[in-house]
């Protein structure tokens, strides 16, 4: 069993050091002391990862470099924004208010949550009159970009285009769920798998309001759980808010750190 530190350390090598692109159409690669995500704009954009030996003066140079880069990817592939993920054990310690000196801004931190497949409860269903569907075609997607829109009240446009495009080059990767009832969907969430490493992450999770505490979020976990043990995977990590944090808690997952991203956005 890998302690705290071995298992941060592992994330840090295998999700962020060598990352491996999460869509069709993107480059991952090394910047000196940084790795970055670069796609178009309904791709995630950003740092993904800097070097635990970044100094001060080489992390002024390394933020202009990448506001640099992906203000060139505005003309050449519309992106508008991109995001630095800056960890709680990254460094140097100021690096977030370096961040906001060049324009950053913070969006709410999330905690980094790590759980070992073997360990989760995996019998969990949902309540009665709630079906899960798994997703493997276009019609399944609209209604997860739907349940999107309900469950967090904005536009799912992006997402539904974002995983139409993985879904059709890379389906092996991808595993969609989503919540139906009375033919309406009230939740939806996604795990991706990154064959090569430990992990798969949960990413998605939301549920419309007038369905929330019902146990519907507990039984798509527990779904995703089945179909990782069942896919030899050895964690999942989730990026979790402070609403879903508490439950994974309880469903056994443990935090390793927490995670702010600081959002640029391209002048126009």
């Amino acid at each position: 069993m890998r302690t705290h530190e071995e298992l941060l350390a592992l994330f840090d090598d295998e999700m962020r050091e060598h990352a491996c692109p999460d869509g069709p159409g993107v480059q991952v690669e090394r910047d000196g002391p940084v790795v970055r995500q670069s796609g178009g704009p309904d791709d995630w954009n950003g740092v993904a990862w800097s070097s635990p030996a970044l100094d001060g003066e080489g992390a002024g140079a390394a933020v202009a470099a990448q506001v640099a880069h992906y203000e060139a990817l505005r003309v050449a592939r519309g992106v508008t924004h991109f995001e630095w993920k800056l960890y709680s054990h990254d460094r140097p310690a100021d690096l977030g208010d370096r961040l906001r000196a060049a324009g950053f801004v913070p969006e709410p931190p999330e905690t980094l949550m790590v759980a070992a497949v073997a360990d989760l409860p995996a019998d969990a269903g949902p309540p009665a009159g709630v079906e899960v569907r798994e997703v493997h075609d276009e019609a399944g997607v609209r209604m997860m970009a739907d349940a999107n829109e309900a469950s967090f009240g904005r536009d799912a446009s992006w997402l539904r285009d974002h995983l139409l495009a993985r879904l059709a080059a890379a389906p092996e990767d991808f595993f969609g769920l989503v919540a139906v009832a009375d033919g309406l969907p009230v939740s939806s969430a996604r795990m991706e798998l990154y064959p090569g490493t430990s992990f798969a992450g949960l990413w998605g999770g939301g549920t419309h309001p007038a369905w929330r505490g019902r146990g519907i979020y507990r039984a798509l976990v527990a779904h995703r759980a089945r179909t990782a043990a069942a896919r030899g995977v050895e964690y999942l990590q989730v990026d979790a808010s402070a609403d879903s944090a508490p439950i994974l808690a309880r469903l056994g997952f443990s935090a390793l750190a927490t995670t702010t991203p600081y959002v640029y956005r391209i002048a126009s």
